[in-house]
């Protein structure tokens, strides 16, 4: 079922056939749907389309390079007004009025009107000090939080991932204890480099509908995955800032890089996912609590 979302996410430009979604999952055609409808909670067809307006609202906030229309057709849309009627029934506006008031509801997120304080904050005891290079560094404060934005070029990187789904915040680092810590310790992992991916924005994705990925980098011919799945995350350009703080304060970060500083870059972010960086044998400074993890955005050029 994964595999399935995963496919419906990577071809929301596209028509999605119920046959061919459940030859992806290895289902019988006969039952997919109901199976998908009773594992979801929704039917295929409601979840393509809160994905594909999910989506289109995600890449009207990037930036205003590209407009509805190319917007509509990125996901899925025959046209304009199909997708201005979908759009405003989903989130109360136009697709126009969305992006123009993106500066906005990022403000009222930095004043403390986010959702869900810990959303962003992929494991409490993650942490990871990856290495800056000395070109495209820009020094930032907000408030007691200073970080150093670096623009540079991640490699892809073949991962093992356990998905959860259910809201953000503490039920993620119960998650990454029970679940991947076990596996990892099992597998003589322990000290590899973890990657926690948040997909949805939960004040657009309902909170019992929000996806995350707990992976775990793997060593070349690595193969004995049990019950993880394997993907591949996407290398690329990234702006990089390395958070170290009180877990409550990741929000905070996030929204800082989003907020601030993307806007005055020059760059926005794409279509692939944001990612939190982190060692999990150097996770946390047991003395103070403080949590050490690399934020990293997506980005490419205006």
């Amino acid at each position: 079922m994964t595999r399935v979302l995963n496919y419906i996410d990577e071809h929301l430009d596209q028509p999605l056939e119920l046959a061919q979604l459940a030859d992806v999952a290895n289902f019988s055609r006969f039952h997919f749907h109901r199976i998908f409808h009773a594992w979801m909670g929704e039917t295929l067809g409601d979840y393509a389309r809160r994905r594909r307006l999910e989506q289109a609202a995600f890449r009207l906030s990037c930036g205003p390079v590209e407009s509805v229309l190319e917007t509509a057709l990125a996901t899925g849309f025959g046209s304009g007004e199909a997708f201005a009627r979908a759009f405003k029934t989903r989130f109360g506006c136009t697709p126009t009025e969305w992006r123009r008031e993106t500066p906005r509801r990022r403000a009222a997120q930095a004043l403390g009107h986010h959702s869900n304080p810990d959303q962003l904050l992929g494991n409490p005891d993650q942490a990871w000090q990856a290495p800056m290079s000395d070109d495209d560094v820009s020094n930032n404060t907000t408030g007691n939080l200073t970080m150093e934005v670096v623009i540079k070029d991640l490699p892809a990187v073949r991962v093992a991932y356990f998905r959860h789904i259910g809201p953000y915040g503490p039920g993620i680092s119960t998650f990454w204890r029970t679940v991947v810590a076990p596996w990892m310790q099992s597998r003589g992992l322990q000290a590899a480099t973890c990657y926690g991916i948040g997909y949805d924005d939960p004040s657009m994705t309902p909170a019992d509908k929000c996806r995350y990925d707990a992976c775990v980098a793997l060593p070349e011919g690595f193969s004995d995955t049990g019950a993880a799945d394997i993907t591949t995350l996407p290398g690329g350009r990234y702006a990089c800032a390395t958070f170290t703080g009180q877990p409550a304060a990741i929000a905070d970060a996030w929204i800082w890089m989003t907020r601030n500083w993307l806007p005055s870059s020059g760059l926005q972010c794409d279509d692939r996912p944001c990612l939190e960086i982190f060692q999990a044998d150097t996770a946390v400074d047991p003395q103070t609590g403080a949590m050490r993890c690399d934020l990293c955005i997506p980005v490419r050029p205006l």
